[in-house]
This record gives structure tokens, sequence and C-alpha cells, in this order.
């Protein structure tokens, strides 16, 4: 292994026979028109180098070949002297890392979760790539979706990267990419209005106007506390999420719905959708609430939840637009990749259309 320190100060030779190891003179370095200090090096010195430099490039050169070694004759070299059981203080951790690289509320509880799923599996066990295969192979038992397997393997793979063992890391599985969407899954615009038509019918006023925003928005239901009576008088709101900032266009007709309600419940200033309490609708609440409303709208359960809202949007706008990048933009997405899973239609659709 030949190790040339970062000055280009000396060459130095380690030969592995017996365990022992072998120091060769520095052949004479070039001439550099540059005042050295004497305790540093000295050109003039026969020795080429003090003898601190030359220990010091000993040191570092004994490092990288003991690990190159270990690397080529132990897959494991990394964790063969460390033990990580997973515990309540480790994901504590792994929760705050996950905060300081700004990670949303909503995917930091994720992973957790998922982490916290993984322990309960292994049952004090240490980590190893085997119990993690194993965990896999449970998953894919369980009839779960690939894309939801997928998004519990890449919180176990950020986990180990956390922990200092991208090694023993799982691939994900493969997901063909969809050609048409299910229509047991797909909300349409007469389902839309007939949930609208309910909400109001049933006293849900605040219900009926937030399926109106976030289908009339494509905002995410997490994004609601960005619609604030400052951004409906403006007609525009500003959300930042995701480490990432995006302007979206409240219409007309949407602003003077907020702009009322606001009057009405005597918000002035702030989100337009708090409770009582002034705190934020939560989205567990909503996602609820919409599912109540499923049976006397005639509608399946199964197309009901704030997220296909934003589906609905998306399909929409393209069938309007026919603007790929522009719909990435407006929902916030880095790939437009992902925007194409959004404008997938069913089969019935695409039938009629041909």
């Amino acid at each position: 292994l030949s190790i040339t320190s970062p000055h280009k100060l000396c060459h130095i030779r380690y030969e592995y026979s017996n365990f022992s190891t072998h120091l060769e003179k520095p052949p004479p370095p070039q001439q550099h028109n540059i005042t050295y200090h004497n305790s540093f090096y000295n050109p003039k010195s026969p020795n080429y180098a003090s003898y601190r430099l030359r220990q010091n490039a000993y040191r570092f050169g004994y490092t990288r070949w003991k690990y190159s070694y270990e690397a080529r004759h132990n897959m494991d070299a990394q964790t063969a002297s460390k033990t990580i059981v997973i515990t309540n203080e480790l994901i504590d951790a792994f929760t705050h890392h996950l905060r300081d690289e700004e990670r949303s509320p909503n995917t930091i509880a994720k992973y957790a979760r998922d982490v916290t799923a993984l322990a309960a599996f292994l049952e004090g066990s240490s980590l190893t790539r085997d119990g993690i295969l194993a965990y896999k192979n449970h998953l894919l038992d369980s009839n779960l979706a690939k894309t939801s397997i997928n998004s519990m393997l890449a919180a176990i793979n950020c986990f180990l990267d956390f922990t200092r063992m991208p090694d023993i890391k799982v691939r994900s599985l493969r997901v063909q990419r969809r050609t048409f969407t299910s229509e047991e899954k797909e909300l349409t615009k007469a389902e839309y209005f007939r949930l609208i038509q309910t909400a109001r019918a049933t006293g849900r006023s605040r219900l009926a106007l937030i399926i109106q925003t976030i289908c009339s928005t494509g905002i995410r239901v997490s994004e609601l506390p960005y619609i604030t009576v400052e951004a409906a008088t403006q007609g525009e709101a500003v959300i930042s999420l995701k480490g990432k900032t995006r302007t979206i266009i409240i219409i007309r007709d949407l602003q003077q719905k907020l702009l009322a309600y606001a009057r009405r419940n005597g918000i002035c200033t702030g989100a337009v959708f708090v409770t009582r309490t002034g705190k934020p609708v939560d989205r567990t609440n909503i996602w609820r609430d919409m599912k109540d409303l499923c049976a006397a709208a005639r509608v399946d359960p199964r197309k009901v939840f704030p997220h296909n809202l934003r589906h609905l949007f998306a399909r929409t706008f393209y069938a309007l637009e026919k603007d790929l990048a522009k719909l990435a933009d407006i929902l916030g997405h880095s790939s437009i990749n992902t925007t194409r899973i959004y404008i997938i239609t069913t089969i019935s659709e695409h039938r009629r259309r041909m």
C-alpha cells in the first residue's frame, strides 16, 4: 500500500508480511520556491523530513492499511466491534437528527414508527443484515403494497446511515410504472360535488370549504395552515415545506368563500381553518370527517381521503393545460416522474378518449 502525505513531504511504503512493517527512505522531494519553517520541514536536511512528520505519516498509512485489510477480509468491518440494539433512546436521537436535517414533522413521525416496528420485530436482537432481510420478507408476506414497503425500507436505510451502518442496508423493491389507475380509487368530479353538497346539508360548512380548498389549489392537507386570512385577501399563499417554497394562487371564487367563512367565525388573522382553541385543524380529524360523508354522499370510502383531492386537481389541471412541468411546480414536486403518477387515468377513461 503506497501512501503519499498531503504535502508531498515523504513517501512511505508498507509491506504486510508476518505482521511486520518496513519503512523505506523517501526519495528527494521536488524543490519549491517556498520558505519552510525549520521545525516543520527543511529542504536542506539529509532526512528530508522531521521525525514528527515521519511518525504522523506512519500512523496515517498504517490506519489506511489496517482498514483496507479488514474491509477485504470482513464484510462487516465497520460494525465488527460494536453491537447496536434499537432502543427508545436511540430512536429519540434519530428523530433529533431528522429535525436537524429539517425533515417535515410528518416524515419524522413516519420514520420513527417504521424504526419502532423494526425494533419490535427484532425483539431486542442486535442490528444485522440477516435480521433486516428477515423483516423485509416479513413485510412481503403481510400483503402490503410494494410502495408502502419501499417507504418503510427507506426509513430503515436512513436509520442505518444515522447509526453508521450503511453496509447492512437493503434494496428497495422494484415497482413497475403503472399505466392505468384502479377505478375503485379514482375520485370523479361528480363524486367530489356530492361530497361538498352532503357536507353543507349536514351542517359541516368548514369541512365543505376544506374539501374545496384542497381540490381548488392542489395543496397537501398538511399545508392547510398556510391558507390564512392574509393569503385569502391577497389571492395567493406562500407555502414553505420540505425545504422548498412555492406560491399558490387562490382563485377569486375560493377567495371570497374563505373571507366570508373567516368573517362568520370571527377569524381576523392567521390560519382560516382552526379549532375552537385556535389551533390548526388536525389532519386526522379531516380524514375521519371525510369518511363520515361517504354513506350519505353515496361514494366509495376507499376513494375518499384528502390526498385523493390533490390527485383530482392534478388530473383536471393537466386535462386543461397539458403542461406537466408547470403542474409539478404547483404541486411542489422535485421530479416530474412523481407528477406523472398523479395524472394517470383509468382504463375506462382511456378508452373513452380513444
